[in-house]
């Protein structure tokens, strides 16, 4: 299931943290440390998990946590806690600057010059109060209901993994010694349902469905939530092998996004400064087909992977990654930007501690215009994927082999489930044979991609 930052609380609580993270960065450089940054989380999260109408778990937590990261000259060290007391927070200061002190140096290190720090202003609708609006039986009940409606979908629905309801709000304050201090808040809720079908021989099935949003008004009713659970795990009964062939396939949105993160693996300055990435040395090369454009945008109001800085105090912007097949940008924080000679592009992300890595924004597939059943109804003979098991990707090579399950297409229609079959093929081949692009692109989470259809692979079975 998709997870979001935690954290929310009170005004005057969240002046409390603005300050307690600048003074923290201000004990640190009074300590001698050459810069510093300090974040705070705080957030409070609900889940409960029904079964067979029975509640199966129930979970609410609260919590507060806090991180610094201190440089002196070229080293640098970090420390975290959850206690807030005094005693702690002066540990926590004394350990970093002592670490920091002993590290090995790095030339590349340092907080992003303050040039290059600031946020987005206005409102990018990350919280909503109302997630935490239902009491504590209504939000039992939603899970309930997903569950109830997947159950009496069809008799072949025998059991099921359950119903599920989520909600959780988050707060984060990011201050460094550039004289930089930035929060945000977010909030976050689902409701998803498990369903397993059984054929009169007994075999057995399973999938899923959820609906994910930032405010409760956004969510898909628990009752639609379990039909579509259920309609997804009834088309897999009596699943079968297919026999070896090199045929189109068409990827589902759920299993097209995979395709995009092998891309982010790519990109990502990490991968690439290290040569550990396919992509590595690509930049304004032609490396996918001319129909292919993908951006990230960690600025798109409500978006799962929106916020108005990044895990350093960058603000978040929009990045052409690939534009019309053509790798036009990595994706980088300011530690992987200085070792291309390059600039951040605003994608670091981080915990408590640590060094920050790279994460996406809202990373998305640009959409075509034609509907997933136009492209579906053009094959003969073909393949549509519904899941994959297992890692099958190398970034280096781009050799591609992965373990899947879906329907077989025939005649432009689907014909019947398939299961234990792989597909494989090469990550630089596979970009360019992504022949179509359907029009359902939908965010269910930070990574979007709409239903794909791609040339050139081998189905592995019989």
């Amino acid at each position: 299931m998709p997870s979001t930052e935690l954290s929310a609380s009170a005004p005057a609580l969240e002046t409390d943290l603005r300050n307690l993270a600048q003074e923290i960065v201000r004990r640190a450089v009074n300590g001698g440390a050459t810069a510093a940054e300090c974040v705070v989380r705080e957030g409070d999260e609900f889940s409960t998990l029904v079964r067979l109408g029975q509640v199966e778990t129930l979970k609410e937590s609260g919590s507060r946590s806090i991180g610094v990261r201190v440089f002196n000259g070229q080293r640098a060290a970090s420390t975290y806690s959850s206690d807030f007391s005094r005693d702690s927070l002066d540990r926590m200061v004394k350990s970093a600057l002592e670490l920091s002190k002993i590290t090995s140096e790095d030339p590349f290190g340092g907080i992003p010059a303050p040039e290059q720090l600031g946020q987005l202003t206005g409102d990018l609708d990350l919280y909503h109060e109302d997630v935490y609006s239902l009491p504590g039986p209504d939000r039992i009940d939603y899970a309930r209901r997903a569950e109830k409606a997947a159950l009496d979908f069809d008799p072949r629905i025998k059991n099921s993994e359950g119903g599920s309801f989520d909600a959780a709000t988050g707060h984060k304050v990011l201050a460094n010694s550039h004289g930089f201090v930035g929060e945000y808040r977010r909030s976050y809720c689902s409701v998803s349902a498990v369903p397993i079908a059984q054929t009169e021989d007994g075999a057995m099935q399973r999938d899923y469905w959820y609906s994910v949003a930032r405010t409760l008004s956004k969510l898909e009713s628990p009752e639609q939530v379990g039909k579509v659970a259920a309609e997804r795990t009834l088309r897999r009964l009596g699943a079968r092998k297919a026999k070896t062939a090199q045929v189109p396939i068409i990827f589902d949105p759920m299993v097209a996004t995979s395709i995009l993160e092998h891309i982010f693996e790519g990109v990502n300055g990490d991968s690439v400064y290290r040569g550990a990435s396919f992509l590595a040395g690509k930049l304004g090369q032609k490396i996918a087909g001319a129909n292919v454009t993908i951006i990230d945008d960690g600025t798109i109001p409500g978006g799962f992977g929106t916020s108005p800085f990044d895990g350093e105090g960058v603000p978040t912007r929009r990045t052409v990654v690939i534009e019309n097949g053509v790798l036009t940008s990595y994706l980088m924080n300011t530690y992987t930007a200085k070792k291309l000679g390059l600039r951040t592009t605003g994608n670091a992300s981080r915990g408590l501690a640590g060094t920050p890595g790279i994460g996406p924004g809202n990373y998305f597939l640009q959409p075509g215009t034609r509907t997933p059943k136009q492209l579906i109804s053009d094959i003969k003979e073909g393949l549509y994927v519904t899941e994959f098991l297992g890692h099958g990707a190398n970034l280096v090579t781009g050799d591609y082999s992965r373990g899947a399950s879906g329907l077989w297409i025939s005649g432009g229609e689907f014909a019947y489930p398939v299961e234990e079959i792989t597909v494989a093929g090469n990550l630089k081949e596979i970009f360019f044979n992504i022949s179509e692009i359907a029009n359902d692109l939908e965010f269910r989470g930070s990574v979007a991609s709409p239903t794909l259809r791609i040339d050139g692979l081998t189905v592995g079975g019989e």
